[in-house]
């Protein structure tokens, strides 16, 4: 079954989406990275999608509810890298992405997660 490799750098999570999503691979994407999150008592999560020239309606969902669960189990989630083809469509499509935090990068998301730890 295919995978989408989550690593660990201190106390965060990163996730890089570099294949297109599709619906399973989403879903376990949404399993396992909420299992990683409990495991290793992650303070934040970063998903990088700045390989996907696409994202439907669904995989939009999907990002929202792994940002949902990660707050539910004290970890913010931040994304990044999201090309303006993406950007544009997410909007026609009328989503919003409510407590999905963004940044333009991995650095600058990384200095938002370290940011929102410390505040806490």
């Amino acid at each position: 079954m295919e995978r989408i490799p989550i690593l660990q750098m201190g106390d965060y999570l990163l996730v890089t989406i570099q294949v297109d999503m599709h619906d399973q691979l989403a879903l376990t994407l949404q399993d396992d990275l909420s299992e990683r999150i409990s495991k290793v008592s992650a303070r934040g999560v970063l998903i990088d999608i700045s390989a996907l020239d696409m994202v439907d309606s669904f995989i939009g969902r999907m990002i929202g509810m792994i940002s949902g669960l990660s707050r539910i189990m004290d970890a913010e989630t931040v994304l990044v890298g999201m090309q303006p083809a993406v950007a544009i469509t997410l909007v026609e499509l009328g989503m919003t992405l409510p407590g999905v935090s963004t940044a333009l990068n991995v650095e600058r998301g990384m200095a938002l997660l370290r940011e929102r730890a410390h505040v806490q």
